[in-house]
């Protein structure tokens, strides 16, 4: 009996590793190609910002993170604030995005010094029109969306941390 019971729940553990890898393969939304979504949510001052409207010229940058101010998100941020002139000088506009509240996102930006918005997506708006997976009901996959002319042209739903602007960077090259 013992072990049927050790045998089934490594089935049911194997189950779930499976149906995790496999959505994570795939945001199950957004195609390269497709426009970016008009949804709208408050940066980090309380500001309204459209997505389709700020994403309508140029690179537009959209990524995801699960935890303002935790040690992967920092280093990811960090990444790009790093690299923010020269995104800057490629016409990257740049959009983080996480549940966190507006003002645990201007906590971050003040923090860590970044110089580019994060948007507060407490209803999910944001996540779920691009098909972004939602971990334990509070925290977004770590992915990326770069759009130009407000096309997607590249995306990485297993989004880098600390190589988030170099990724970016090297997808910039390409499309030159």
């Amino acid at each position: 009996m013992r072990l049927v019971f050790l045998l089934f729940a490594l089935l049911a553990g194997l189950v779930v590793v499976v149906k995790a890898a496999t959505t994570q393969q795939t945001n199950g939304k957004l195609k390269i190609g497709d426009p970016i979504p008009a949804v709208t949510a408050q940066d980090q001052d309380g500001k309204s910002v459209n997505l389709a409207e700020e994403g309508s010229t140029g690179y537009t940058l959209v990524y995801f993170y699960p935890k303002a101010m935790s040690p992967g998100c920092t280093a990811q941020a960090c990444s790009l604030r790093d690299s923010y002139s020269e995104l800057q000088r490629k016409g990257v506009k740049i959009f983080g995005v996480s549940l966190d509240t507006v003002e645990a996102q201007k906590k971050f930006v003040e923090e860590d010094h970044l110089p580019f918005a994060l948007l507060s997506d407490k209803d999910q708006k944001i996540i779920g029109a691009f098909g972004v997976p939602v971990r334990l009901n509070a925290f977004a996959s770590r992915q990326a969306y770069l759009f130009k002319e407000g096309k997607l042209v590249w995306l990485d739903t297993h989004a880098s941390t600390d190589k988030q602007a170099q990724d970016v960077l090297s997808v910039l090259a390409q499309q030159s």
